[in-house]
């Protein structure tokens, strides 16, 4: 590859050969006598968002499955596939009776398969073991472009859904419907996509919620310090979901929005490194356990930030906004050091000011005054 975007089809080239391995899809043998291996190629594809951006480099090891032959290397081939006027009667029932509907796609979906004939696939190009190369793979799972691969994918996804207690359509046998005394459920089967509709899909709310909160923690981490006690809020409901979690996502969510061109900047007229902490005590009532907050600042603007519930139980204010303080203060001093090891900061380096908003605390680490509430707590 010699285009300037070869780094990147080289990582999505990666990324496809760790789904295939890691899916134990073949496993290196020797060619027995009379089996004749089939190749495979690369195909290369660029997804686009809708303003004609890439978001995607997508690379797919495919078998030339125009090489198989009929009665040794295949046999049956039939796949049924959903009918488009099934689909559409089940979004029609889903809003005459209020029901709920998911849209899924599984991913490497033709990998997931199991063969039943003996196919040998001569080693990908670029990745032949070094001192196998007179091996083959010996495919133990489907690949793309396989004759049977979308036969053996449908039997492999019969088989599990059934076993979950599902029920095939008698008219359509891509349709598997569950019916229990709390709940019923319907799942259409459209080659690699489903259609999901229930009167209460519950795993299906949590993973959406739980993949919501992991992109607004991506952000938290990287340059939204302003949203991380709210993240840290919705990340402890991902189980016990309800009504008023939603919306407080819905909340999140819309101010990220409004407030989309927030950056973080830092200037050259601040090189003072400084450190603000805060506490909430006893914001978790399940626990009575609280909030700490800190954020370290260099030229300007934000380097590091934490909003986390503590692990153990402050009897006060004061012994929360302390273990706030203590945790902003080692973090400080993990960054003078990064500071002084590489060289880029005066020597000696002058001290931190640290800010804490509680008069009590200030008053125990600059004076250790002594209150009863407070005399288990050793500076």
């Amino acid at each position: 590859m010699t285009s300037r975007d070869a780094p990147l089809w080289k990582e999505a080239i990666n990324d496809e050969m760790d789904s295939i391995m890691g899916n134990g899809t073949w496993e290196l043998a020797d060619l027995p006598k009379g089996k004749r291996p089939i190749g495979s190629k690369w195909i290369f594809k660029k997804k686009y968002h809708p303003d004609g951006s890439i978001y995607a480099y997508k690379a797919r090891l495919v078998a030339k499955g125009y090489r198989q032959r009929e009665g040794i290397d295949y046999f049956d081939t039939y796949a049924p596939v959903a009918r488009i006027s099934s689909i559409r009667t089940l979004i029609a029932i889903s809003a005459l009776k209020g029901l709920y509907i998911h849209q899924m796609d599984v991913k490497t979906t033709f990998l997931n398969g199991y063969l039943e004939e003996e196919i040998y696939l001569e080693q990908p190009e670029g990745f032949v073991i070094p001192g196998q190369e007179n091996k083959v793979c010996r495919l133990v799972k489907s690949l793309y472009r396989l004759k049977q691969a979308p036969k053996q994918w449908h039997e492999r996804f019969d088989t599990t859904v059934t076993a979950f207690g599902f029920q095939h359509n008698s008219v359509d046998r891509c349709i598997y419907s569950k019916h229990t005394s709390d709940y019923i459920v319907v799942i259409c089967l459209y080659v690699d996509d489903m259609l999901i509709i229930g009167t209460y899909l519950e795993a299906v709310a949590q993973l959406e919620y739980a993949s919501a909160v992991g992109s607004m923690m991506y952000a938290t981490h990287c340059t939204r310090p302003d949203i991380t006690f709210a993240v840290n809020k919705l990340s402890q409901y991902t189980v016990n979901l309800g009504t008023e979690h939603w919306k407080a996502m819905g909340r999140v969510l819309g101010y990220l929005k409004r407030t989309s061109t927030f950056e973080l900047t830092y200037s050259s007229s601040n090189g003072i490194l400084e450190g603000y902490s805060d506490a909430s005590w006893i914001d978790h009532t399940s626990d009575s356990k609280s909030t700490s907050g800190w954020i370290c600042t260099l030229a300007g603007g934000a380097i590091s930030w934490v909003s986390k519930k503590q692990t153990c139980i402050a009897h006060s204010t004061m012994e929360a906004e302390l273990i706030a303080l203590a945790a902003a203060g080692k973090e400080a001093e993990w960054i003078r050091d990064l500071l002084m090891d590489i060289r880029l900061w005066d020597i000696p380096m002058p001290s931190i000011p640290m800010y804490c908003d509680s008069e009590a605390t200030l008053s125990k680490v600059y004076n250790a005054v002594y209150n009863g509430k407070s005399r288990h707590v050793g500076l």
